[in-house]
């Protein structure tokens, strides 16, 4: 069950399997099939394969060498293998051969199976087409999307304790700014004071982000800063410049705990910044605030992006229109949906997303400001609570 009484995902996604039809998902995406599985072997090279069924019990596909690992993490019961690895007894060399086998013996081979289309190369596509000719394919990424939507209680725990490591990074941050730090300087000192903080206070949780088809991602508690005209850049490493007086410095982290995500971004101004910088960054404080009301179950998503750009235009910055005003969070740091002006989808409780109105004034100057939020079923709790407002170095 999840924190508000909904039912798990697993039962929420087939609920959505029946209604589309779907008889079998074979999902290749890494943070899907943890989200099927809850096993994340950190990189990819070697495709894991979920299978959930619309009825019967899931089953996951794995090269071998990563038998050990899923068997101390998964939550699915029947693990098969396929490759070489010491004395491991596989399904064969290659995973293709392997999962043809297993989904004819389960008599899907002529089903309705759901892939997903936004993840899949067209290679991988056409192989599957390959192996199950009678079968016919249908996307599913929208629905298992939709199903990451409302997340469960452990989702929830999970994405409180990311957001608490998030806070102390930001803490950090803001005082190696006040030290005279460079981008560098200030993304090191919030890392490691992350890092510190989840080895004393959550010796049992992961911080290991998903990788890809050619790399892992051992760490996810990420830092970086921008200052002045660099704030523009949005992403980008941190260099050795440092903020100058009467400058802004944007400070971004993305934190993870069990495979979600949190996330918390302020701007600090150093010294006497000039007025126009002041003034945007008030007017944004202001307006975040205007939404506060509107943080809360049955609200529509565009009705905040439509309260942002109301207040940006009263202030005289309707020129400076963002194109969205916060994502949401979870498996991934951004993921669907967008907080825009066509997203109609109405708030839940066990909805968690980024609340990030910004302005970007080209030769002026940039606000960054994000804080995770969660949809409760009285309001909204923001999971990252450190120190807002107008911050000084």
């Amino acid at each position: 069950m999840t924190a508000f009484g909904n039912p798990s995902r697993i039962e929420r996604l087939r609920t959505r399997m029946a209604q589309a039809g779907i008889d079998l998902i074979v999902s290749f995406k890494p943070e899907n099939s943890f989200y099927l599985t809850g096993f994340n072997p950190i990189i990819y090279s070697h495709p894991v394969i979920a299978l959930l069924p619309r009825e019967g019990e899931a089953q996951v596909l794995l090269h071998a060498l990563r038998d050990d690992h899923a068997r101390a993490s998964s939550f699915v019961r029947d693990i098969r293998l396929y490759g070489a690895w010491s004395t491991k007894v596989t399904m064969g060399l290659h995973w293709q051969a392997a999962l043809q086998s297993l989904v004819t013996e389960a008599g899907f081979a002529n089903a309705v199976i759901g892939i997903e289309e936004d993840f899949l190369p067209v290679s991988r596509h056409r192989e599957l087409q390959g192996l199950f000719p009678g079968a016919s394919f249908k996307d599913v990424s929208g629905l298992i999307m939709s199903t990451r939507l409302v997340k469960d209680a452990d989702e929830i725990e999970n994405c409180r304790a990311a957001a608490r490591i998030a806070d102390v990074g930001m803490d950090a941050a803001v005082e190696a700014v006040r030290a005279g730090g460079s981008e560098r300087d200030i993304a090191l000192a919030s890392m490691a004071a992350m890092n510190r903080f989840w080895a004393d206070t959550f010796p049992d949780k992961e911080v290991c982000d998903f990788g890809s088809l050619e790399g892992g991602a051992q760490n996810g508690l990420w830092t970086w800063a921008l200052a002045g005209e660099r704030m523009f850049m949005n992403c980008d490493n941190p260099t050795q410049r440092r903020p100058a007086q009467g400058e802004c410095v944007s400070i971004f982290i993305w934190t993870i705990i069990n495979g979600i995500h949190a996330e918390n971004e302020r701007t600090v101004m150093v010294g006497e910044v000039p007025e126009a910088n002041r003034r945007a960054l008030t007017s944004i404080l202001e307006i975040r605030e205007e939404l506060f009301p509107l943080l809360k179950p049955g609200t529509p998503i565009s009705a905040l992006f439509n309260g942002t750009k109301a207040g940006l235009e009263a202030r005289g910055y309707g020129k400076y229109l963002p194109g969205r005003i916060g994502h949401g969070i979870g498996l991934g740091a951004h993921e669907h949906p967008s907080l825009d002006a066509r997203t109609d989808i109405p708030l839940e409780p066990g909805m968690i997303f980024t609340l990030e109105p910004n302005l970007r004034m080209p030769g002026i100057g940039a606000t960054q400001i994000s804080d995770t939020v969660l949809i409760t079923p009285d309001g909204c709790e923001f999971l990252t609570q450190s120190v807002g407002g107008l911050i000084t170095a």
